[in-house]
């Protein structure tokens, strides 16, 4: 016999889906949906549904916006097209637009190469990248994939294919963070912030 009666069960499943929510979350989160008003829940799936319908991918970066053509950043004139910043996922563009003092654009790749899950560069938005650095005006380009083996495999390619268009790339310094003490840094984040440190001038 199930735990929960089918509907309860079939919604149960549905939020196990989302990434990062097991077992005891997607319970709570389902018994919290059934708190809902009638409108409440309408207005929820309807988010959902608008969202899945209204989202689409920006030719030009790859990134996420509400229209056809390029996405507001990729419109704006203020930005250094100049400068591209080469991030995992549109997620990743919202959170590098936290750093007020970057005007540069995107190019979100889509994911990261990995040979054990078989991800290789046709799997990646790798030709449009290229097609941006073909077309010309882009003098740096700022690899921000995540601080992994992977991360770092992505990066040395990208950085391999750019060089052919004099492209200056750049990686993302990672190490210690700001008000943390030395003592509780491992040996990777310290080795990171001893490779990725900056000179006086």
């Amino acid at each position: 016999m199930a735990e929960y009666i089918a509907p309860i069960q079939r919604l149960i499943e549905e939020f196990r889906r989302l990434p990062g929510v097991g077992g005891k979350t997607a319970v709570r989160y389902a018994f919290a949906a059934l708190n809902f008003t009638e409108e409440e829940a309408a207005r929820f799936a309807d988010a959902l549904i608008g969202a899945k319908r209204d989202v689409k991918r920006c030719p030009v970066c790859c990134g996420l916006c509400a229209s056809e053509g390029p996405c507001d950043i990729c419109r704006d004139e203020d930005r250094d097209g100049g400068v591209v910043c080469i991030v995992e996922s549109p997620k990743d563009v919202m959170v590098m637009e936290k750093v007020r003092g970057y005007r540069g654009k995107y190019h979100v790749l889509g994911g990261v190469l990995s040979p054990i899950d078989n991800v290789t560069p046709k799997d990646l938005n790798i030709d449009s990248l290229l097609e941006r650095a073909k077309a010309g005006g882009i003098r740096e380009v700022i690899v921000a994939t995540n601080p992994t083996p992977s991360g770092d495999t992505t990066a040395a390619y990208i950085a391999r294919i750019l060089e052919p268009y004099g492209i200056e790339v750049s990686r993302l310094a990672y190490g210690i963070p700001v008000g943390a003490d030395l003592e509780y840094a491992d040996e990777v984040t310290l080795l990171r912030a001893m490779e990725g440190r900056k000179y006086f001038d």
